[in-house]
């Protein structure tokens, strides 16, 4: 790789590639003129870094921060370069190449314009190499936990907040999702791998197995679900987890095609004020939304309260303790059927308090579906409250 040398290139300037090589350095017309305007300001100042400084300094500005930031990501090409030359030597069995690495480091340049505080005495494209080579290593940890996971492993490992991300990712409907997330909580709570440790190779559940994760999707729900369709579904919900975890990487170098611009970066549009309005309102909300789940959590914990004495024996030892039905039946001298029967009465009297209680303080009225993906929250409060 040819290595820039004035400070107008440093700051202006875009690594291309050819296949898997170094091909030329792409000038963007924006900051090169942004940089020889600067320079007619002060033509003495050539030390690259304390330009590097100066636009970083700059970047906290609202003012300048996208021209900054778009200077910092030029100038710190080559820092990015090395370090994911040092990457692919370092990883030579993967299947990744050096543009690979290139577009993965460089799409976190926020993370580095954050982190680096110049009053420690830090070069920033030395600071920047060190955070290049973590982040390429971090995704190759991620990705790699990826590949070797089946497709029932990964249904196994991914948590429920990361499956949402993923469906919504996909662009599934709010109906679709709900019923997924509805059969996988089935499939988790059903399919568990007889010896401890198999779950990144898990294999595909037998055809029993299947069917009573859909006979348990089906008691949640008012429709009916074939085996067959739940398979289809937990293979859906895989796939999506895969797409999202390990996504195809689009860098921001990427040449448009136009004459003056090279850049994908060019094309971000300038409204860190609009940014900022954003953050503020994203904090309110929050706020508001923290509010809302204590107060919703303390109607639940004062509804579990009003209870019979009875049916809070049983849901102390059904969810605390971990009682099979038969087991409690046993301890508390009562049927083993009014067993299920009470744990459905009371999931249900929970629910319609939840309901009356959206509609009189979030004014959300409960459609069927909603109330088919509250009742799997409402699964998952109760495990959280009892042991807690």
């Amino acid at each position: 790789m040819q290595p820039r040398k004035s400070v107008i290139e440093i700051f202006s300037t875009f690594i291309q590639f050819d296949t898997e090589r170094f091909h030329c350095w792409a000038t963007d017309g924006r900051l090169r003129r942004s940089m020889q305007s600067n320079l007619k300001i002060s033509p003495d100042e050539t030390s690259e870094d304390i330009w590097a400084l100066y636009w970083h300094k700059s970047w906290h500005q609202p003012d300048t921060a996208t021209i900054s930031k778009q200077h910092l990501i030029a100038y710190l090409q080559e820092a990015c370069y090395w370090s994911s030359q040092k990457m692919v030597q370092m990883f030579a069995n993967t299947q990744h190449t050096l543009p690979d690495f290139f577009q993965i480091a460089i799409t976190q340049c926020d993370r580095i314009l954050k982190g680096f505080n110049p009053n420690q005495g830090f070069v920033l494209k030395n600071y920047a190499s060190t955070i290049f080579g973590t982040v390429i290593r971090e995704t190759l940890r991620q990705r790699h936990e990826v590949d070797i996971c089946s497709t029932w492993g990964i249904l196994r490992k991914i948590s429920q907040k990361r499956l949402l991300e993923s469906l919504e990712n996909a662009g599934l409907s709010k109906e679709t999702i709900t019923s997924y997330v509805t059969a996988w909580n089935c499939f988790k709570l059903i399919y568990v791998p007889s010896q401890a440790g198999t779950s990144r190779q898990l294999a595909r559940p037998d055809d029993k197995t299947w069917e009573a994760i859909a006979k348990a999707y089906n008691s949640q729900t008012i429709s009916r679900t074939t085996p067959q369709t739940i398979e289809t579904w937990m293979q859906a919900c895989a796939k999506a987890a895969r797409n999202y975890l390990y996504p195809n990487i689009t860098s921001i170098n990427a040449p448009t095609g136009s004459e003056d611009t090279y850049e994908f970066v060019d094309n971000i549009p300038s409204n860190e004020q609009d940014s900022l309005l954003s953050e503020i309102i994203a904090a309110e909300e929050q706020q508001t939304r923290t509010s809302q789940l204590g107060e919703m959590n303390q109607m639940l914990i004062d509804a579990v309260n009003k209870l019979e004495p009875e049916a809070q024996a049983i849901l102390r030892l059904y969810y605390t303790q971990g009682f099979t039905q038969q087991q409690i039946a046993k301890e508390l001298q009562i049927q083993q059927y009014t067993i299920s029967r009470r744990i459905a009465k009371v999931r249900d009297t929970l629910l319609k308090t939840l309901a009356k209680w959206s509609e009189a303080k979030l004014h959300i009225s409960m459609t069927s579906d909603l109330l088919k993906s509250t009742n799997t929250v409402m699964e998952e409060w109760l495990q959280s409250y009892y042991k807690g």
